[in-house]
């Protein structure tokens, strides 16, 4: 089965900035129908208009499975399987603090946001999308969960497990038409990371061969691709975004 642009309704976590909202514009400019994700209601109203027509939102916290269920289920009895799914719901929690002396509140609030995040929504799409033996996952992963960041314990350990979730959904769901797959960026400059400590931004972006941070546009353009149909031969992979810093 293959769909073009037009035929798809893409569902992007994170979707009211950043790196969510990016992708959600380039799928949009593809004719593409969208659902917009965040749990800031006047943010996502705002992207929303930022977007324009066929464009939803889902106003709800992707860590909490009790409210992703019924709302991720509404959007799609009301307008059929989500063809794709793009997880960039995500935070950082404390930065620039050794690991011991990071509270286990954050690490588990960071855990929650970004690999539980990410599960409840896939647990929540992949049902649909079996079914009618089609559907792109997208999770936004990060250099950090591959190689590690000092001073940031919790993002990239809870990195590290979106990566590997995308490996195990990606070997489950193959052959099926639906394929499951990670990207690894290294610093995009977004909101998220303008909010950092300068001295974690700094010592993140020392370490890019390219020696800058990616774009908006860059990540935007490689998770087109990844959730096109022509990338129908890649599935459980972690595509890499990283300027040159990733060696594996």
């Amino acid at each position: 089965m293959k769909k073009i642009w037009t035929e798809q309704q893409a569902l992007i976590t994170g979707g009211a900035s950043g790196i969510g909202l990016a992708i959600a514009k380039k799928l949009h400019g593809l004719g593409v129908r969208l659902a917009l994700c965040d749990c800031d209601s006047k943010k996502l109203e705002a992207a929303r208009a930022s977007v324009g027509e066929n464009c939803r939102t889902v106003c709800v916290d992707v860590c909490d499975l009790k409210a992703v269920e019924p709302a991720f289920g509404k959007l799609i009895s009301e307008t059929g399987a989500i063809d794709i799914l793009v997880n960039s719901a995500g935070i950082t929690g404390i930065t620039n603090v050794p690991s011991h002396e990071v509270p286990p509140a954050d690490v588990e609030l960071v855990f929650r946001v970004n690999f539980f995040g990410s599960f409840y929504t896939s647990r929540a799409v992949l049902p649909a999308t079996l079914q009618q033996s089609y559907g792109r996952i997208l999770h936004i992963a990060s250099i950090a969960g591959k190689e590690g960041n000092a001073g940031m314990m919790a993002y990239s350990a809870s990195k590290a497990a979106v990566i590997a979730l995308a490996k195990v959904q990606g070997k489950e769901t193959a052959g099926t038409g639906v394929t499951v797959n990670a990207l690894a960026p290294a610093v995009i400059r977004t909101p998220m990371v303008e909010a950092m400590p300068a001295p974690q931004v700094a010592y993140m972006t020392e370490k890019i061969p390219m020696k800058r941070c990616g774009t908006l546009e860059e990540i935007a353009d490689i998770a087109v691709f990844i959730v096109s149909a022509e990338a129908s031969f890649t599935t459980g992979f972690t595509f890499d975004l990283s300027g040159g810093r990733a060696t594996y």
